[in-house]
């Protein structure tokens, strides 16, 4: 086989102190209105790496008090900081804090009741 066969070589290895990236570095990123349930809660985030394809994507999420719904990727996440409820419709609700390893399968529904400004590091599949 030619190196020509080859994909991309994946990206280095790399490591980041989730709880020490300064809030200026993350991003906001729209809120549909129509998934604000309660309160004005902000998603900030920053994407650390993405498949040339778009077919994966890990980073950085945060969002602030409120309530508001979503529609699921395949996700992995560690929740760094703060608390949440997550109530997945037809399925059961997670509490959430620091260190929480959580698991969402795509096509969930959520409602996400967030306590205490919740940051974590993710990676979803697409």
């Amino acid at each position: 086989m030619s190196t020509s066969d080859h994909s991309a070589p994946a990206p280095a290895s790399f490591a980041v102190s989730v709880p020490d990236v300064p809030d200026e570095e993350l991003e906001t990123e729209e809120l549909d209105p129509a998934q604000i349930v309660s309160g004005a809660p902000v998603v900030t985030g920053k994407v650390l790496w993405e498949a040339e394809d778009g077919s994966q994507v890990r980073g950085i999420w945060q969002i602030t008090p409120g309530v508001v719904t979503d529609t699921e990727a395949n996700e992995l996440f560690v929740v760094v900081s703060g608390r949440a409820t997550i109530e997945v419709e037809g399925g059961g609700t997670l509490e959430v804090g620091p260190g929480s390893a959580c698991v969402l399968r795509e096509g969930d529904k959520t409602t996400w009741t967030v306590h205490e400004t919740l940051r974590k590091a993710y990676h979803i599949s697409y």
